[in-house]
């Protein structure tokens, strides 16, 4: 299961740093993180991630902002977006999986999990 490489963009230090060392450990997958939408765009144009765990609410480019910029792309456009969100009411969920996201995980999650859920999420 290992040679994927997932990007964590959240401005959230400590989730970035819960989910790399998950993802690491528990599926040997190379994690790279950003803390903006930003940096998270000049990753993704850069690195070209196998996919791509996206926080939906972050200072100045929110999640939703920065998908429709990867979405813009044709370096980017194919890289599949996973939301990940502290908001768990249905309609926002419905929201942003009418967006085109792969999948919509809620904060806080199970890092025992969170490479689980990406696999189901994205057929693995």
């Amino acid at each position: 299961m290992g040679n994927r490489t997932i990007l964590i963009i959240d401005d959230e230090a400590d989730i970035r740093a819960v989910a790399q060392l998950s993802l690491e450990i528990n599926h040997d997958w190379q994690v790279l993180t950003a803390a903006s939408g930003v940096a998270g765009l000049a990753l993704a144009r850069e690195q070209c991630p196998d996919a791509i765990l996206l926080d939906v609410m972050m200072p100045d480019l929110d999640g939703p902002a920065t998908w429709a910029l990867l979405q813009e792309d044709p370096r980017t456009q194919a890289i599949p977006v996973i939301f990940l969100t502290a908001k768990v009411q249905a309609a926002e969920q419905r929201r942003y999986a009418e967006l085109g996201v792969k999948a919509v995980l809620t904060k806080p999650f199970d890092p025992v999990k969170l490479g689980d859920l990406i696999v189901e999420a994205l057929s693995w």
